[in-house]
């Protein structure tokens, strides 16, 4: 074979295609450790008590009410939503091309008799120092809006953003640098 297309090395194959999982064992995720998963079942019912809702409606609602630390997935959402509705608790209607939910009396009565005085969202972000979910909403937001820039801009639209990237990310360094 051709050295140039020698994959062959001390870990492996080498090849590009080819997975390569950390030594340690683990496999790490982008960001970090995950933050305390909600109780999605009592969420579901807090929310629906409020108004009825549809499943994608229920992730922000939860992602907005915890600044970000916890939005379920339409995996975990969804199946629950359709063993509630199994159990009678809530029921579905197709409105306007969407699934929306709502609470049956036997869905009510759980809601209320659920023994936790705080709210599932709250237990989920309890101990985290509110200044940590401004910052934290705030980056999200800016993430969004470099998003659809990178999306939907113009040449001048993507240089100008950059530009005030650059220009943010040295002022922040700056914050760092300031003494106290």
């Amino acid at each position: 074979m051709h050295e140039r297309f020698d994959y062959e090395g001390r870990h492996g194959s080498g090849h590009p295609r080819e997975r390569r999982r950390p030594r340690s064992g683990r496999r790490h995720r982008r960001g970090g450790p995950r933050a305390r998963r909600g109780d999605i079942r009592a969420a579901i019912l807090a929310l629906l008590a409020e108004r009825p809702m549809h499943g994608y409606e229920m992730i922000t609602e939860l992602e907005e009410r915890t600044g970000g630390m916890w939005r379920p997935s339409a995996g975990s959402i969804y199946p629950t939503l359709q063993l509630l509705e199994e159990q009678g608790l809530i029921q579905g209607e197709e409105a306007e091309g969407k699934r929306r939910f709502t609470l049956t009396d036997e869905g009510r009565a759980e809601s209320e008799a659920r023994e936790s005085p705080s709210l599932p969202w709250e237990e989920v972000s309890a101990g985290v120092h509110p200044q940590a979910l401004r910052f934290r909403q705030a980056a999200l937001q800016l993430r969004a809006a470099v998003q659809q820039v990178a999306r939907a801009g113009s040449e001048d639209q993507l240089s100008r953003a950059a530009d005030l990237l650059d220009e943010t990310r040295r002022k922040i360094y700056a914050i760092l640098a300031e003494a106290g």
